[in-house]
Parts: C-alpha cells; sequence; structure tokens
C-alpha cells in the first residue's frame, strides 16, 4: 500500500533529476521529535554528538515550519506553532540551499518526518521522499515486530533504503 499514491511500491523507483554527489545524510524523525533513524553516506566533519546533532535538526525543521506558516499571504488565520498541516494544507518547504548542500524535506500526514541531505546541485527530490517513505511504511510500519516511536532496525529496510539512495546521483 502506497500512502502517496498507487497501490503498491513500483518496482522500479521514481528517478531523481539529480546532477550532484550520492546523498550525505538522512534524518527520520517521528511528530514528537524522537529521531527514528540517522544514516550517513558522505560527512566528513563530525562536529557534534549524535543527540545534539538530532536536536539541532528537528528544531531547524520546526522553525522553518513555524516561519512558512506564518509568513503565509494566502492565509488571514495563522495556525498555532507546531500544529502539524496536511500536505497540501497551508504554506510549506520542500527544500533550501547552501553552497555546500541542499537539504530536502517531508513530512508525512502521520507526522513521520524525512529530511535528506544532498549534494546542492541536486534537483528536485519530492518524488523520492515520497518513495522512501513508502519504504518506511512496507518494511518498517507492517513489521509486527517494531514498536512506534523506537529507532528503526529493519534491516531489510536499511538494506533497500541504501541501496536506493546511493542511486540518487
Amino acid at each position: 500500500m502506497q500512502f502517496f499514491g498507487g497501490s503498491e511500491i513500483s518496482p522500479s523507483p521514481p528517478a531523481p533529476t539529480a546532477s550532484g554527489n550520492n546523498a550525505n545524510m538522512i534524518y527520520v524523525f517521528n511528530r514528537n521529535g524522537v529521531c527514528l533513524l540517522y544514516r550517513e553516506w558522505n560527512r566528513p566533519l563530525h562536529t557534534l554528538n549524535a543527540q545534539q546533532d538530532h536536536k539541532l535538526m528537528f528544531g531547524l525543521l520546526f522553525s522553518l515550519k513555524s516561519l512558512t506558516a506564518k509568513m503565509d499571504p494566502t492565509n488571514a488565520e495563522k495556525p498555532n506553532l507546531g500544529v502539524p498541516q496536511l500536505p497540501g494544507q497551508g504554506c510549506s518547504f520542500h527544500s533550501f540551499r547552501t553552497n555546500t548542500y541542499k537539504l530536502s524535506f517531508m513530512e508525512s500526514p502521520s507526522g513521520i518526518k524525512i529530511i535528506l541531505i544532498t549534494h546542492p546541485g541536486t534537483g528536485d527530490l519530492r518524488e523520492s521522499l515520497k518513495y522512501i517513505y513508502n519504504l518506511y511504511v512496507e518494511y518498517v510500519v507492517k513489521d509486527p515486530l517494531y514498536t512506534p516511536g523506537t529507532p528503526i532496525g529493519s534491516e531489510l529496510f536499511s538494506k533497500t533504503l541504501d541501496q536506493y539512495v546511493r542511486g540518487l546521483g
């Protein structure tokens, strides 16, 4: 079952319009800010411990979502800070780019947040993030041994995610 179109995971994932290197990092947070998954593929410099890094990333997302909601010129009634919005509802951000990386972001209706850090030359990754979310649903959520809110330990999910993300560049 796919939550973003279709009835099951397609055998060939959507091809991103990427022109850079492979992804650097991925974060998966639940709606409470708990980091369910953190994976690195290409991060040469480690400046923070993992817990500080996760808190900073979640805080950045919270701040950017709040900022975009407050600046929305189409909505006179501004939502309360931190209230999740459904996809397509209100003003939201999908990515931002610096001179050294691009951060792509997707939030599911259930509050799962997927953040992919890639080369700054990478194109739009919204379809790729939806595909990663569908992998999460198939291999993690549907796993009867998985306890929601705990770190993801599925070997099949990890292997499939690694194969897909390594092909993004």
